[in-house]
């Protein structure tokens, strides 16, 4: 079970997208999605829909998450989301 950063509720961890901190297509740090869930690091969990990741995002729960010092580019993950999700 893993609790999902944007609503708070718990989920299987196969229900949930993972989130790690790395890098974008251009090199620039940034949280980015990591669906085979191997990435090394601390990672975090989010539902994969566009509200969980809203609520994440007025939240500015992925740095608390991620235990980093400054916020991070998420864009990332919402191209994945729109790109995987309907």
């Amino acid at each position: 079970m893993r609790t999902c950063i944007g609503c708070r509720e718990r989920a299987a961890r196969h229900e949930l997208l993972r989130i790690v901190a790395g890098t974008d297509s251009e090199g620039r740090p940034a949280v980015v999605p990591d669906p085979a869930k191997s990435a090394a690091g601390r990672g975090a969990h989010l539902h994969p829909t566009t509200v969980c990741y809203d609520l994440a995002v007025r939240r500015r729960a992925f740095a608390r998450a991620l235990r980093l010092e400054q916020g991070l580019a998420a864009e990332p993950v919402r191209a994945w989301l729109e790109a995987h999700t309907s």
